[in-house]
């Protein structure tokens, strides 16, 4: 990394992201979580929209929202104070961590420059060995991710 404090900004955003890692294999439920929790309290509609302050219509319509995915935070966590739950919102990282995400892109930018630079290499007939392509590769990599300049993630 180029500097202490975005090291430091990494290992501390990891280690929040560590709590959501047990929930990468939850599945939501089909008609979502709204009309999940308020079938198994026995909870009708009339009665959760008596607690949201709206018609049972409207509830009906969160819960299509929800299952539609064009649901607000807002709108859940009306709904979670509503049924006596908290809301958490989180990301799940497809990656063990930030630095190993940034690794990734990191070596795909670096792959890129390098290719782009043999490519021309070779059409002036000075086209580098397979070995020496990928060390370059991987001393771009270390460049890129050491300095994590702003096109990274262009």
């Amino acid at each position: 990394m180029k500097n202490n404090k975005q090291y430091l900004l990494l290992q501390q955003t990891d280690k929040k992201l560590a709590v959501f890692k047990g929930l990468k294999a939850t599945v939501v439920p089909t008609k979502g979580w709204v009309n999940t929790f308020r079938t198994a309290l026995k909870m009708s509609l009339r009665q959760l929209g008596n607690r949201l302050n709206i018609a049972p219509q409207s509830v009906k319509e969160i819960e299509e929202r929800e299952a539609n995915g064009a649901i607000t935070l807002n709108s859940l966590r009306d709904v979670a104070n509503a049924i006596d739950m908290q809301l958490v919102y989180g990301f799940v990282s497809k990656h063990e961590s930030l630095e190993q995400m940034i690794e990734k892109r990191a070596k795909e930018l670096a792959t890129e420059i390098v290719m782009r630079t043999n490519n021309t290499m070779a059409l002036e007939d000075q086209q580098n060995s397979k070995e020496r392509i990928e060390k370059a590769i991987a001393q771009k990599t270390l460049e890129i991710k050491s300095e994590m300049p702003k096109y990274l993630w262009d």
